[in-house]
């Protein structure tokens, strides 16, 4: 019996916009769908577990004042207290991403292991719409039936959301005193900055890991996504490059021939016969994916990958073994990505299961979260493209009947001269990014001030710093951990000189 291989990705990581004739979709960031990378061994002492399952009961719509708004729903969080000193100790709470909240809290070690330094209450927010947060009474047909119900599923309100839930807990815990840190990786890393700017009165300082704030508003080029793609597998081997960039004319042309369809089938071993869209776009995961988490050790956030996956990839790729053989070339190279066990006889194209609740990314990325990626200019990896927004506009206005909004994150957010506006105004965020990750691009590069500092590193994939340590960690990546747990100290200390109380 063959074994099939889902590729759950091309639905589960793809905003589902069509960009142009030969840019099919774009990334979205990721969320893991295999297993944890690592399971704690420091469990919650009285559960047994690594955390704890609590609901809280949230409001519909914070920003109006309608019957409707006042409508509840159930808000899923985790919490872990094991090391928490209570008396006011810290609370480090993790702004969910737009998907199931423990695969990120499984996955996002660094907050467990700094937890006993700072005596630090752990809690993880899962975000409205996802997960098992469904407003509606967790019915998902109702909440994801149109514009009308998913018009409460947005970066303000999920922020609100966090401000809400986090004050009520505070008073619930007797720590009204506490000093909150918020983190957050990709769009979590977002919201982790928005937070900070927008309820600095909740969080005292928050740590942005691979946050593409200023993905937005042509701020950054349309172009870099897929330049820094380009630019990590070159840096490998131009061999690599030259064959995975000459490889799409080459799948297009046996596509057209006669029985190039079963030509194709047989190379890359799937189950049964798939587009050429599906091939080069199960492909194109592949090489997105894994350039984002080219990581120095071993990881299992995707899929199980091994140490620095772009180069197994480019080392199957140029493996003498395989000839002139490109199809056979890129066979290796996905396998990498796909099949790390080795036990898959064959790939099925077509699956677009849904198990942890990610899709509804895809109307965040029709209203509010326009982020352009998909450009390709003549030396990309991929074919030679253009971000074209008026796609993305009328994929949207086809599927959920709504225009989007392409400007709204910058106005209400900010980014456009961001240097000089947080100078002013903002204080206390760390903003990580590796710049091997594609999405560092639209990241925060630069010191702003003495307390918005960027941590940039050139090796680094994405929030490659939140991932649980290993023994094998590069240096960089253990000074870059080490100098955000002293930034984090510093503000923790800060606050408890202004609040005139000693540093539990």
């Amino acid at each position: 019996m063959k074994t099939a291989m889902a590729i759950n990705s091309i639905f589960l990581f793809f905003s589902l916009l069509f960009l142009s004739s030969t840019a099919k979709v774009i990334p979205r960031f990721p969320s893991s769908v295999i297993t944890p990378e690592k399971l704690s061994a420091d469990l919650d002492s009285k559960s047994g577990q690594l955390y704890k399952t609590k609901y809280f009961t949230q409001i519909l719509d914070h920003f109006t004042f309608t019957p409707r708004s006042y409508q509840t729903f159930q808000q899923r969080y985790l919490i872990n207290d094991t090391y928490w000193g209570k008396k006011n100790s810290p609370i480090f709470v993790y702004t969910g991403n737009e998907g199931d909240i423990e695969w990120f809290t499984q996955n996002t070690g660094f907050m467990y292991e700094v937890a006993p330094r700072f005596r630090a209450l752990l809690v993880f927010i899962e975000h409205r719409f996802y997960g098992k947060s469904i407003p509606f009474g967790g019915n998902k047909k109702i909440a994801y039936k149109n514009a009308s119900t998913l018009g409460y599923l947005s970066s303000s309100q999920a922020l609100a959301d966090y401000a809400t839930l986090i004050i009520d807990l505070k008073k619930n815990l007797s720590a009204t005193d506490s000093p909150v840190v918020v983190f957050g990786g990709s769009y979590g890393g977002m919201l982790a900055a928005w937070f900070r700017l927008k309820y600095p009165h909740v969080a005292i300082g928050a740590l942005a890991s691979s946050a593409p704030i200023l993905n937005f508003d042509n701020i950054t080029s349309a172009y870099s996504f897929n330049n820094i793609i380009t630019q990590d597998f070159r840096s490998v081997s131009e061999n690599c490059y030259k064959v995975i960039k000459e490889s799409w004319q080459q799948i297009e042309d046996t596509w057209r021939n006669q029985g190039g369809d079963k030509i194709l089938r047989k190379s890359f071993k799937t189950c049964k016969n798939s587009s050429v869209d599906g091939l080069e776009g199960w492909l194109f995961t592949a090489y997105v994916y894994t350039a984002m988490t080219d990581y120095p050790t071993p990881s299992n956030f995707l899929n199980p990958l091994p140490a620095y996956p772009i180069k197994q990839m480019c080392k199957a790729i140029d493996d003498p073994k395989t000839g002139n053989d490109t199809f056979a070339k890129l066979y290796g190279a996905a396998n990498i990505y796909y099949n790390s066990s080795g036990t898959a006889t064959c790939f099925n194209l077509d699956d677009g299961s849904d198990p942890h609740g990610l899709a509804e990314w895809a109307w965040q990325a029709c209203t509010e979260m326009i982020m352009p990626t998909g450009g390709n200019d003549k030396g990309s990896i991929f074919p030679a493209s253009e971000w074209d927004y008026n796609d993305t506009a009328s994929y949207c206005k086809d599927n959920y009947h709504v225009s989007p909004r392409p400007h709204w994150i910058t106005t209400h957010f900010g980014g456009n001269n961001i240097e000089v506006a947080l100078k002013r105004y903002g204080s206390n965020i760390i903003f990580f990014n590796g710049l091997r990750d594609p999405w560092s691009g639209g990241g925060v590069l630069t010191n702003i001030s003495k307390s918005i500092i960027a941590i940039v590193e050139k090796e680094g994939a994405h929030h490659v710093d939140l991932r649980f340590s290993t023994s094998e960690d590069p240096k960089w990546l253990i000074k870059a951990r080490q100098k955000e747990v002293k930034i984090i100290r510093k503000w923790i200390s800060q606050y408890y000189q202004e609040l005139g109380r000693p540093y539990f």
